[in-house]
């Protein structure tokens, strides 16, 4: 087995279903819980995220491994709307959602990507990537039972189980089993939760052996779609931010080849059809992304049979009724991992970009980025609260353009720089 696997690269298909196998491992318990807080048919994701990466891996033409799942941004608004009018009313909220995105992607194509070397130079990038596996700490810990007012013991002892299986089987397998921890990790750990009674099997012999996801039409709301439309900003920064660390990962820019154009296109084409059938918008993911810079598996061929994998389960009821019975510390042992990478794959993006910060401008915004998208902090803009990594990349954007417009007033006692030391004009 090789060291790496490249984007384009394709594997033996029994090779390639477990690698497919872990990815889904990964993003099942985040993406099933958004349908679950919304009160509908968790199938309806797992479809519709399968069909949406299908569509994102051909828009983007097999250049971006990401798979999509369900955004987290959406939770605070679209539960104010069921509670007032009811989900179908949230609907055209994602539908419009999509466009936004589809109108962004055409901007970008025409404009460029340069005007992120001012929003996003290197030190508030870099921070902010950290600041996406940091936030979700608490969340990882969490569901490990290790959290004051959640302390758990028989949780902790099925977590550390599967996070020290993760850490073993990444450092000491050889041969296919050291690009599958992740897999291996939540079997064992399932394994050692089920004779310790922490699965419930009730609903996989309660589940139908097919089932056809429930699909909802959307109705027309103009109060739920503003209620909504703050989300669209949100998603949007967390969708550069992913791009930009999985390029990371990957060694590949991927801003630019295939570019951020197609990303967002296709993410947005993902989330248009996603809003008529019922399913919450998706996301780039960041369990994912940690997955590939553990493995060092980075094919596309594996994303997209992920997302085959993904509507097969969501059309076997018992399938996705044993998928869901993966107890939470399990979830949570190997989360700690996964999101720890993502934590210092920005601190490696500081190291790769070579920011000086003997340079008070790029000290200033990594510190207030840090602090900001790591000290709980937050702000109401509408029906969403901004927090951790939007929160981070709103203020990291906001203060760049406002050291941008000093620079270009002669204010500044630096010259700012970009990329590779090069002067920002």
């Amino acid at each position: 087995m090789k060291r790496m696997v490249d984007v384009r690269e394709k594997l033996p298909l029994l090779q390639t279903i477990p690698l497919s196998l872990q990815h889904l491992m990964a993003l099942f318990g985040a993406t099933v819980l958004v349908p679950l807080l919304f009160g509908i048919d968790p199938s309806i994701c797992l479809f519709m995220n399968g069909i949406g990466t299908i569509i994102y891996s051909i828009v983007t033409r097999g250049g971006i491994p990401a798979f999509l799942g369900s955004s987290f941004a959406f939770i605070a608004p679209t539960v104010i709307i069921i509670n007032k009018y009811g989900f179908p009313h949230a609907q055209w909220g994602f539908i419009l959602f999509g466009v936004f995105f589809m109108i962004v992607s055409f901007i970008i194509k025409k404009a460029g990507t340069k005007w992120l070397d001012i929003i996003f130079p290197p030190p508030v990038m870099g921070a902010v990537v950290a600041v996406i596996g940091l936030e979700l700490a608490p969340v990882a810990c969490g569901m490990a039972g290790l959290m004051p007012g959640k302390y758990n013991p028989a949780f902790i002892e099925t977590a550390m189980v599967t996070l020290v299986t993760g850490i073993l089987a990444s450092v000491t397998f050889r041969g296919f089993g050291k690009i599958i921890p992740v897999l291996i990790a939540v079997i064992v750990g399932y394994v050692y939760a089920a004779f310790h009674g922490q699965v419930d099997f009730t609903m996989v012999q309660a589940a139908p052996l097919f089932k056809i996801p429930a699909f909802t039409a959307p109705v027309f709301d103009l109060n739920a779609i503003l209620l909504i439309v703050p989300a669209w900003f949100v998603v949007l920064a967390e969708h550069i931010g992913h791009l930009v660390v999985t390029g990371k990962v990957v060694e590949k820019d991927l801003m630019k080849d295939p570019g951020l154009h197609l990303s967002l296109l296709g993410d947005g084409i993902s989330n248009f059809l996603s809003g008529f059938t019922g399913s919450p918008p998706n996301t780039t993911y960041g369990e994912n992304i940690g997955v590939m810079a553990i493995t060092k598996v980075y094919s596309v061929w594996v994303i997209q049979v992920a997302a085959v994998l993904s509507i097969i389960i969501s059309l076997c009821g018992k399938l996705t009724a044993l998928i869901r019975t993966i107890p939470t510390p399990v979830i949570g042992g190997i989360c700690i991992l996964l999101f720890g990478v993502i934590a210092v794959a920005g601190i490696r993006m500081l190291i790769e970009e070579k920011v000086d910060y003997s340079k008070n401008y790029n000290m200033i915004l990594s510190s207030v980025v840090f602090i900001t998208g790591v000290s709980g902090a937050s702000t109401i803009l509408g029906a969403i609260e901004l927090k951790g990594m939007a929160l981070a990349a709103v203020v990291g954007m906001s203060l760049s353009l406002l050291l941008y417009i000093l620079q270009k007033l002669g204010l500044m006692n630096e010259k700012l720089e970009t990329r590779n030391g090069e002067e920002l004009s």
